[in-house]
């Protein structure tokens, strides 16, 4: 038989909207758990919000208020709606009766083998399912225009029934994405941690004597400021590995009538409440493990050469092992290469790898137009054809992994990583081969031979590029007058580019004039003076050279090119390929990436490169 409001001499008089079990005692929650008697006894007469669904991103959310009851057989409350529009909506599915159930949301919950034997309820919530199923809405009293009531004495009566999940609603929206308790926990400085391991020290002494502990804790109050100074998730993460400590499983740290969301919190600075504890240390020990720790250099240090002497086991706990701070992979120590995308990008590709062109040189004397003498006869032009082909070569990249490497490195998936690896090295490799060539020596088995892909900076001279030099001493101001003056030999398309290295660049920018100030404010100031539409730094190039002759190098300071004019031809459209393979002897996975492409200047006087002259030569 339930009980019927008007039971209550408390709101007897009292004017609401409805009244319903928030919650009853002694029935099993669909997540396992059971309420026992007066849990919440010291909530009787509190009025706590009114919220729909348990969602708390949104003030129009909360609904109004509810006043709670503590009774004999659960926790009865009385609910009014207020004014807004979204209270009006739900106030009108109660009075239909499209809405009927009822949900706590508790912390600060204290229990011992699933039964909750005290807790602080923070709301009450209207929902389309409930976890208790002797919550809900038993009766109705909504004011008319008037201003008087009526009483729905038929008890809408409707139950959850057993076995129903916290709410069959979507849960409320989050702002962070879902994170571990390490992950939290390895958000924390040192001091914080050192703060969470004095707590959980706190929290594992013994619980009749934790008023006095607190009292004779050094700095006790330093650690509580601390950690209030925390935000939300992170305390939440301190609740847990102490629930942790305790013992508790990890699907018991979670209880919520909203599923995923409350956790049921114990503050350690509240020593009013007794709690069961598995693992103890007595005040005496907790002493010797602080006093060794001043020695030691070292809380955690301590505490783990303590770990067997005292019985103390949860070390995995307060000290979980190391996490990737990059779940993507390590990080990578490599040379700087954003340009390569860029610059391979630019590049003209054709759907055949056998580059094939012809230019003829008709600037000579003999190649212009003649004046006519009548009577005399008229000479003939030969204009010479100057004809190159350019056939493609293998360009790969090998790599292997042991297999127990793979099987063990489980916070990322280092097969993916790798492949992404040896990618963007085969990318950066083909754009230095078409740049200033691969560095290897010409007697290197692995060498790019640069019969097939030709680098800008060896090309003919005579045809395909214009080459300038300054002093060996020459200076930066030097370096900025030669490139303007070679600059009328480009014949290439449009707007070229000049490609330099860090060192050159940084020199430029730092020229000042005679009163100190800098000549030129920014990169895109320098390449308007140098009549090109970008300067793009590349690494490869800081101290780049051509060899001129045996034991004779030149120094090259920048390529005025438009990738443009730099034809890259591969069958397939450029087809890149992927192999890998498992080598049982050796029980390694080895991979193989390639591409077969060709590469060269197909427009005349496409690039200009300036060079420094060695001492001997200058």
């Amino acid at each position: 038989m339930r009980t019927n409001w008007k039971e209550s001499n408390k709101m007897a008089e009292t004017k609401f909207d409805f009244s319903g079990y928030a919650t009853k005692n002694g029935l099993k929650c669909s997540d396992g758990r059971t309420i026992l008697k007066d849990a919440f006894k010291h909530q009787d007469g509190q009025t706590v919000p009114l919220v729909w669904q348990h969602l708390h991103n949104e003030p129009s959310n909360v609904l109004g208020h509810a006043v709670l009851e503590n009774r004999e057989d659960g926790v009865y409350c009385y609910g009014t709606f207020n004014d807004t529009e979204t209270a009006k909506t739900a106030k009108e599915l109660v009075s239909h009766g499209d809405i009927s159930s009822l949900s706590i949301y508790a912390n600060q919950l204290q229990e011992k083998a699933k039964n909750v034997m005290h807790g602080a309820i923070r709301e009450v919530s209207l929902v389309l399912a409930g976890a208790n199923p002797g919550a809900w809405i038993d009766n109705l009293s909504f004011a008319h225009g008037d201003g008087t009531y009526t009483e729905d004495e038929t008890e809408v009566l409707y139950s959850c029934g057993e076995g129903l999940s916290h709410e069959d609603a979507a849960p409320p929206a989050k702002t962070k994405d879902e994170r571990t308790v390490a992950d939290v926990f390895d958000t924390l400085n040192e001091e914080q941690k050192t703060v969470v391991y004095a707590m959980i020290a706190q929290a594992l002494s013994e619980s009749d004597s934790a008023p006095s502990k607190v009292e004779h804790a050094d700095g006790i109050e330093v650690i509580q400021e601390m950690f209030n100074a925390l935000d939300e998730e992170q305390q939440v993460s301190v609740y847990e590995a102490i629930a942790h400590a305790f013992g508790d499983s990890e699907d018991s740290l979670k209880h919520s009538n909203n599923e995923g969301d409350s956790i049921m919190k114990k503050n350690v600075f509240d020593q009013t409440t007794e709690v069961v504890k598995k693992n103890v240390l007595t005040h005496d020990q907790l002493e010797t493990i602080v006093g060794d720790a001043q020695r030691l250099g070292s809380l955690r240090t301590s505490f783990l050469q303590h770990a067997t002497e005292y019985g103390f086991d949860p070390i995995d706990v307060l000290f979980p092992d190391a996490k990737y701070t990059n779940q993507n992979g390590p990080e990578v120590i490599k040379r700087e290469d954003s340009w390569v995308t860029t610059f391979l990008g630019e590049c003209t590709h054709t759907p055949f790898s056998r580059i094939k062109t012809a230019v003829a040189n008709i600037t000579a004397d003999e190649a212009r137009a003649k004046g006519y003498v009548t009577g005399s006869l008229k000479k003939e032009q030969i204009v010479p054809l100057l004809k190159r082909t350019t056939t493609p070569t293998t360009v790969y990249k090998k790599q292997k992994l042991d297999r127990d490497d793979i099987v063990d490195i489980t916070d990322f998936d280092v097969v993916i990583w790798l492949k992404s690896e040896m990618r963007g090295m085969l990318n950066e490799e083909l754009a230095r081969a078409i740049l200033v060539g691969d560095g290897r020596d010409a007697s290197d088995e692995d060498k790019i031979n640069e019969g097939n892909i030709r680098p800008i900076v060896t090309d003919n001279a005579d045809v395909y590029i214009h080459r300038g030099s300054v002093a060996f001493d020459a200076t930066a101001d030097d370096i900025i007058d030669e490139f303007i003056r070679i600059r009328k030999y480009y014949k290439g398309s449009g707007s070229p580019s000049l490609y330099t290295g860090t060192d050159l660049l940084t020199d430029m920018l730092l020229l000042k004039d005679t009163l100190g100030r800098r000549i030129y404010k920014d990169v895109t100031e320098l390449a308007s003076v140098l009549r090109v539409n970008k300067i793009v730094e590349v690494e490869v190039m800081n101290g780049a050279t051509r060899t001129v002759s045996e034991g004779v190098e030149n120094t090259i300071l920048g390529i005025v090119v438009n990738p443009k004019d730099y034809t890259i031809g591969a069958d397939k459209g450029g087809e890149v390929n992927m192999f890998d393979d498992f080598d049982i002897d050796y029980n390694q996975y080895k991979y193989l990436i390639e591409t077969r492409v060709s590469g060269a200047l197909t427009k005349p006087k496409s690039a200009l490169i300036l060079e420094r002259l060695p001492a001997e030569e200058a």
